[in-house]
């Protein structure tokens, strides 16, 4: 097989100057100046954060966007744009940086999307979750239907990191390197994904470690679902990664994607068990909450739901808050009409914190309540709220 250098395609010259707001300070809790006329700055989740909590969100793109019946939001919506740097101070690029975008063809890298956002972001003072370099799902036909061997794909996978994370060196706070690699029982998935099957469980060290040449500053994550509670998935991770750091391999965090759903329970040791991974020596972190539950034809749940869903989503917020070094919460979207989730489990939806004309459902007061109360005074600060006026 012959190897060409990377082609590397900076995509369509959007103006940073369309999609860029005006520039905030670098602190966790501030917020940017524009904002709609007559909405009070302190009330907004960003505003609201503490010091050195990041409270985040995916920017729409890729993925199911591309076949919806709406342009993609974050190119060709200003409104859109403007509330993501409103209302958080953490982006995490939804399917931009995935394989099939990014990488779509052998030896060529598609950023201009993923330029984008990190330019976006850093013009708003926020930071940037990199998702993701080494998954099962979502990678091009070019790579999982390839007739290489095992060199080749090692080959193949190590330039991608080189050239993906050092293309953003500097630029991305957290790189979610290893995504969903166990499943449910505890077990690697050897035979789905395509770089455990071919090479072996060997190649995760190597991950880690080339993902950490080509950025030494990027705080290096596992990620995935089903890991909130203590179970087989969650120690299958905790075993795994102490024997990694016991290797000296730079594992530097472990992420809980927290997709619930409100027919199933919900752990109540999450705090328990983001604390264990907190006394492994890691930041960790929850990437991409939303919380699902069945809809009628309006595509919204009962009020009660609604409520319960409130109650989820500020139990796991108070739960991250709670532990030293959960430092980032990332709800997976900004509005339901984007989210994932009804094109994923048809009939249930509902799932995110704002609908319509960014709404705010009691999932997004919850979240902001219990930001509030997190503070030294806080309490009493959230009775004086202008959530109140």
């Amino acid at each position: 097989m012959s190897r060409r250098a990377p082609l590397l395609r900076a995509g369509a010259a959007t103006a940073v100057a369309a999609l860029c707001l005006t520039a905030v300070p670098q602190a966790a809790s501030a917020a940017p100046e524009t904002r709609p006329p007559g909405l009070a700055k302190q009330d907004t989740l960003r505003w609201n954060t503490p010091k050195d909590f990041r409270i985040g969100s995916a920017v729409a793109g890729g993925g199911h966007h591309t076949s919806a019946d709406y342009p993609e939001p974050f190119p060709s919506d200003p409104e859109y744009r403007s509330v993501l740097a409103r209302e958080f101070s953490s982006l995490t690029p939804e399917n931009q940086m995935k394989w099939e975008f990014i990488h779509p063809e052998e030896g060529v890298y598609e950023f201009g999307p993923a330029d984008d956002i990190v330019d976006f972001a850093e013009a708003n003072g926020q930071v940037v979750r990199g998702h993701t370099l080494f998954w099962h799902s979502q990678n091009p036909d070019w790579l999982e239907e390839g007739d290489y061997t095992p060199d080749e794909l090692r080959a193949i996978l190590k330039e991608h990191i080189h050239t993906v994370v050092g293309h953003y060196e500097g630029r991305i706070q957290q790189w979610e390197v290893a995504n969903e690699i166990v499943d449910d029982s505890g077990n690697l998935r050897l035979q789905e994904n395509i770089w455990l099957r071919e090479l072996g469980p060997e190649i995760i060290a190597d991950i880690f470690r080339w993902a950490h040449e080509a950025d030494p500053n990027a705080q290096l994550f596992f990620n995935d679902y089903n890991v909130e509670g203590i179970n087989a998935k969650s120690d299958a991770y905790y075993a795994l990664i102490q024997d990694l750091l016991a290797q000296g391999v730079p594992v530097h965090g472990f992420g809980m994607q927290t997709h619930l759903g409100l027919q199933y329970g919900f752990d109540g040791r999450m705090q328990q068990n983001l604390q264990r991974f907190d006394d492994l020596g890691l930041e960790t972190a929850v990437t991409e909450i939303d919380v699902r539950g069945p809809v009628d034809g309006d595509d919204r749940m009962t009020d009660e739901l609604r409520r319960k869903q409130a109650d989820w989503y500020r139990t796991a917020l108070e739960a991250c808050l709670a532990v030293e070094d959960c430092n980032s919460f990332t709800v997976w979207g900004v509005l339901d009409e984007h989210s994932w989730v009804p094109n994923t489990f048809p009939g249930y939806g509902d799932a995110l914190t704002m609908e319509g004309d960014y709404e705010r459902k009691p999932a997004y007061d919850a979240l902001q309540e219990a930001l509030v109360r997190s503070q030294p005074g806080g309490d009493a600060k959230w009775e004086h709220h202008p959530a109140f006026r």
